[in-house]
């Protein structure tokens, strides 16, 4: 059945030519932009140097987030490996900027599953709630801001942080690009330049021309397993934004006092140096295998979001397979051409941090690395498969091969 369904992911490939010249355009372009930042602050061999204890005076660490901040379109950033993963960083950020009785506003509906009992969406005695912190929400109307609904919301509240989440989590709705957000983010300063815009930016990095740092927020929040770690990263995440936000961030973070002073990057500063000059490439691959993806899966009749042809704003590709088992067998199909535990067989299982039991497919070199070729879902409906990453193109393309061969009887 393998050379039936590499014959037609190969159709396919043909069909995708004009899209993947456009990743090629943009991988070019983000290349040279890191290329220049690497060397505008001349890292040289003793940046990788390791710092141990309290990590004073890391040279390397403090380039990696000036090259940051330079990518990204910030004044500041900080970039550590003592974030755990972006849902840990997002966490730190919501602790440093808000205090009790201040509230925080998502613009794009329900945060991410992980994100649940941080803010106190689901109930536990460390989240925002329990120390006085005020939650509301606004969803998209027609994949578009409800600028009516927020207007309403921060003119009868003060509104400490507004947070918007780019890509679309285990959503149905379309992930959120620059330019809505731009035009956003300048309405909602107009109203009240007080308050604090935050981005949750995991998967959108690398993926267009522009940075979120062009569109006029004040702060946002990545992870190095994800695409700007290029799947060298071994874990650690990003913040950027105004240097005042970052300071609080770095205070959060470690204590108040010490900040970013502290934080030993144990030999780590390599792998985030050199995972971060591979990430356009890395990306460029996930893109090219989202983008086949999606045609090959609209062929064998299932919707997919986003179509091959349209806009790209992260990494990120839905396939609606209206099945539990086959939704199964798909993210198992994944699984079984992974590089790492191809042998492991994913079952669904409650996971920590999430409403509904979820099936996870990552063979990966690093742990819970979502740019390395991947597939999750809960199980719930209309039984959603999320894919994304892959370090090379041609390893995405077997593993595509690998999961529709699980879903079809013959082509």
């Amino acid at each position: 059945m393998k050379k039936e369904c590499l014959k037609l992911i190969n159709e396919s490939e043909k069909e995708c030519f004009d899209e993947f010249q456009k990743i090629e355009k943009i991988c070019f372009d983000k290349t040279k932009k890191i290329l220049e930042a690497f060397h505008k602050y001349e890292v040289c061999e003793n940046d990788f140097h390791e710092t141990t204890g309290y990590g004073y005076n890391d040279m390397g660490r403090e380039k990696i987030e000036r090259i940051f901040s330079e990518v990204l379109g910030f004044p500041d950033a900080i970039v550590r490996n003592q974030f755990v993963s972006a849902s840990h960083a997002l966490s730190v950020v919501f602790f440093a900027l808000l205090r009790p009785g201040d509230i925080l506003l998502s613009i794009t509906g329900t945060p991410y599953d992980t994100m649940h009992e941080v803010i106190g969406i689901k109930e536990n005695n460390s989240s925002l709630s329990s120390f006085g912190i005020k939650y509301m929400e606004i969803d998209l109307a027609h994949d578009d801001f409800d600028y009516e609904k927020i207007k309403e919301v921060i003119t009868k509240n003060k509104i400490k942080v507004i947070e918007i989440q780019r890509s679309k989590g285990y959503s149905t709705r379309k992930s959120i690009n620059i330019e809505k957000i731009k035009k956003v983010s300048k309405w909602i300063k107009s109203i009240d330049k007080e308050i604090i815009i935050m981005i949750d930016n995991c998967y959108c990095e690398l993926v267009s021309q522009e940075e979120i740092g062009s569109a006029d927020v004040d702060i946002a929040v990545g992870s190095l397993i994800k695409n700007l770690g290029g799947g060298i990263a071994p874990n650690g995440a990003y913040v950027v934004g105004r240097h005042d936000l970052i300071e609080l961030v770095g205070e959060r973070l470690t204590l108040p006092g010490e900040g970013r002073e502290v934080g030993p990057t144990l030999g780590v500063n390599k792998q985030i140096l050199q995972g971060l000059f591979l990430a356009p490439s890395v990306v460029a691959s996930s893109l090219k295998v989202a983008i086949l993806t999606s045609h090959v899966l609209e062929k064998l009749g299932y919707v997919v979001e986003p179509k091959y042809n349209e806009e790209r704003v992260d990494v990120v590709q839905s396939i609606v397979l209206h099945d539990e088992n086959k939704l199964i067998q798909y993210v198992q199909g994944i699984q079984k051409a992974s590089p790492i535990d191809s042998n492991s067989i994913p079952i669904p299982w409650n996971m920590p941090g999430y409403d509904d039991p979820v099936i996870m497919a990552s063979g990966s070199f690093i742990q819970g690395s979502s740019i390395e070729i991947s597939c999750d879902a809960p199980i719930r409906s209309p039984y959603i498969a999320y894919q994304q990453g892959a370090l090379t193109y041609e390893s995405g393309k077997l593993a595509l091969a690998s999961a529709i061969e699980k879903l079809i009887v013959e082509l």
